[in-house]
């Protein structure tokens, strides 16, 4: 009779969802947030059971690397293809083990002015088959670098960053959770509901990826789940909580990304649930503190979320099947920051230095910062269309231009600008508050073009500082002197 009831209840349990739905250990309740429960019960995602995380069958990550074996291949790699790469971390998990990084360029840990894009696996410790995709995604590259022109061109033109594992403690338990059984997707800060936005409460992992932001300015991004077939994209929320479409302000570039890598994969375009293999997250089930929507709100950074394959934890002996699918579409995704797009960057017409400033698009309400120190930008845009490009940087002269952004082709436009000049001709030059690197090359750059007149003003204040000081020791001996008596004439 019990045998009967579990395989009655796990059949009502298999209709789960990819991205996940809401767990009791996170800061707040769904019913809290007025959530229906229709809302969290996405569209009939055929995966393996929930209750299956916490009682894995004795097999399940057979063939799977161990976090110990993840760290050695980490490191096997950086050493067997250690001139176009580096091995770093970004920190560490509640149980101490490091968040390994592979960078991939053929300058890795050099500023470049290239755009950036990151991989990151194993966001849901129970979705192990990103972070064996990933390995495998780096040693392809490493073993056909000058044998195949798309991978020239990422090693080249892009410095691509792979997180294989954000969330090992989750993996080691078998369950979605970190080792605070806390779900990471859920963990960020959110622009409808500000339940989420205390920095110092959240989970170290998640600390992680936010200062590793802050550190690296990335174009774009993906990370790897399972549970379903198909590319998700902002925003991932709605403001009313229900399952509508929500768009960003660069919905066109996202279905465009997200289109990328459908298209390139074996059957994900083909699916009957997702027109295109794509999807708009809101419009699938609204998530709340994802990590996708914080990426392009506060990290300036195009995410993707992808459910790369329909079993959350599949047999081993399916991996190279998987990978084989995925393979162009990770490719070609990581290609199209620079295949299409405008790039360039922003100088200074009377010195010829590099100024950080911002870059918009007339019509699109997202601005892109330039870099701090190389004033490079680069922009996500659909092909086939006409824009409007602005650089704007303070104390100088905004200019615009107009381009035609071919298919298939990036356009280039690099800005010089001319520095504001008041009514009495003094220069209204600000320094922009993009960073401290930038603050930095600001004052350099003052420094360095008006040299011979600071070195007059030196001199100057140099010579009155000692006519000062001469004054007032002979001032200090007058008034240690004895005092003159006075004689009286009679």
């Amino acid at each position: 009779m019990n045998l009967k009831f579990c395989i009655l209840f796990s059949f009502f349990v298999r209709n789960v969802i990819a991205r996940g739905g809401y767990r009791s250990t996170s800061l707040s309740s769904a019913a809290d947030l007025g959530f229906e429960n229709e809302s969290y019960a996405g569209s009939g995602r055929h995966l393996i059971e929930e209750n299956q995380s916490h009682h894995p069958r004795t097999d399940i990550a057979r063939g799977y690397m161990t976090n110990s074996e993840l760290e050695r291949a980490v490191k096997e790699f950086g050493r067997r293809c250690s001139h176009i790469s580096r091995i770093y971390s970004i920190g560490e998990s509640v149980r101490g083990f490091p968040l390994w990084v592979i960078e991939i360029s053929d300058k890795p840990g050099r500023e470049e002015p290239e755009p950036a894009f990151k991989f990151i696996g194993n966001v849901h410790g129970d979705e192990p088959v990103g972070r064996e995709l990933l390995l495998l995604l780096a040693n392809w590259i490493c073993d056909n670098y000058k044998r195949d022109p798309l991978v020239d061109l990422i090693v080249t033109k892009v410095h691509l960053h792979i997180l294989p594992s954000m969330n090992p403690d989750g993996f080691s338990f078998r369950r979605r959770g970190n080792a605070n059984n806390v779900d990471l997707n859920r963990d960020f800060a959110d622009q409808f509901f500000p339940w989420n936005n205390n920095e110092d409460a959240r989970q170290p992992e998640t600390k992680a990826i936010m200062s590793w932001l802050r550190e690296m300015r990335f174009t774009a991004s993906a990370s790897l789940h399972g549970g379903a077939l198909v590319a998700n994209y902002p925003w991932d929320a709605s403001l009313d909580k229900r399952k509508n479409y929500y768009a960003c302000p660069d919905d066109g570039t996202f279905r465009f990304l997200a289109s990328i890598y459908s298209k390139s994969h074996y059957n994900m375009s083909l699916s009957k649930e997702f027109e295109g293999g794509i999807t708009n997250g809101a419009a699938w089930y609204p998530v709340y503190g994802g990590m996708q929507d914080w990426n392009y709100i506060y990290g300036g950074c195009f995410e993707l979320t992808l459910e790369i394959s329909d079993n959350k934890w599949p047999n081993a002996k399916e991996l190279p099947t998987i990978w084989e699918y995925n393979k162009m579409s990770m490719l070609n995704l990581v290609a199209s920051l620079v295949k299409t797009g405008v790039h360039g960057r922003v100088f200074s017409s009377d010195s010829g230095r590099p100024l950080p400033g911002l870059i918009t698009i007339k019509g699109i309400n997202y601005t892109v910062k330039t870099s701090g120190t190389l004033a490079d930008y680069h922009r996500l845009l659909v092909p086939g269309e006409r824009y409007e490009v602005m650089a704007t940087v303070p104390g100088y002269k905004s200019k615009a231009t107009h381009i035609w952004l071919e298919k298939e082709e990036a356009t280039n436009v690099d800005f010089i600008l001319d520095p504001e000049v008041s009514s009495d001709g003094t220069l209204l030059r600000s320094i922009c508050d993009c960073g401290g690197k930038s603050r930095l090359l600001s004052i350099g750059y003052f420094w360095g073009t008006h040299f011979e007149v600071y070195l007059v003003l030196i001199v100057v204040l140099a010579f009155l500082c000692f006519l000062l000081t001469r004054r007032i020791k002979s001032n200090l001996l007058k008034q240690r002197s004895p005092p003159k008596r006075s004689v009286l004439t009679v």
